[in-house]
């Protein structure tokens, strides 16, 4: 117990790690009682604290310490887990009205997708702090080409930006069906190209399926061969 509450002096809102209501748990008092007094003080104050000191994706994870399943709370309070920064992405064609940029058949592979499933790994949970849309135009459509296609803005692609997007996490609404105009952001000097930072983020656990839509009112105008690149942005627990 004395080395879980060591480990949590790397998060703010560290309470939630382990529940508030843990310390009226005997093993947790008999732990904080063999401290000495100043650091038995601090450990309470930041297993007591709400207030996110931490910045970006990291404080809005933290913030979210509370819906994390047993087994992820656990890892992170034994320093089994870490948080990191990542971009969970997909990228597909636009050969139809209706694009599934996350599929269960699909297949890890670098330069396409990096997970496999539309799950993500095991012991895996992912903050979604902001998603970003490109899209390209690929020479052909063999791998290789796809891969080296240049994803740029969405303002090139007249169709892309009159559809709409939505995420779920089963079957659970975390974007509704949004206008992709929300992602014309080559204007806007101080945001990354085809990013929309959510102001309401949530959390996707493993073993959930991931499912974001692409839809298009129409198809008039794509070029052949144009491919839509979708990312999640945000922060995960990782070992």
């Amino acid at each position: 117990m004395l080395s879980i509450l060591e480990g949590l002096d790397d998060y703010n809102n560290a309470g939630a790690l382990l529940g508030l209501d843990a310390l009226d748990d005997a093993e947790l008092l008999g732990a904080l009682r063999k401290m000495p007094a100043i650091k038995r003080q601090k450990t309470i104050n930041k297993l007591t604290s709400t207030g996110p000191a931490s910045r970006g994706s990291r404080a809005e994870m933290e913030k979210h310490f509370g819906e994390l399943p047993e087994h992820i709370k656990a890892g992170l309070a034994k320093h089994e887990l870490r948080l990191a920064d990542t971009v969970i992405y997909s990228i597909k064609p636009a050969n139809s009205k209706t694009i599934k940029m996350f599929e269960t058949q699909d297949d890890k592979q670098i330069g396409l997708r990096n997970i496999s499933n539309a799950k993500l790994p095991k012991n895996q949970a992912l903050l979604v702090s902001g998603i970003v849309l490109l899209a390209g135009t690929s020479v052909d459509n063999t791998t290789d080409k796809i891969m080296a296609t240049n994803f740029v803005g969405i303002e090139n692609y007249p169709a892309i930006c009159t559809g709409e997007t939505d995420l779920k996490a089963n079957k659970k609404q975390i974007f509704p069906e949004t206008s992709n105009k929300v992602f014309k952001t080559s204007n806007f000097h101080y945001v990354p190209l085809g990013y929309y930072k959510l102001a309401n983020p949530r959390i996707i656990i493993d073993d959930i399926l991931v499912e974001l839509t692409v839809q298009l009112g129409t198809m008039d105008g794509l070029p052949a061969n144009t491919y839509i690149y979708v990312g999640l942005h945000g922060t995960i627990t990782t070992p």
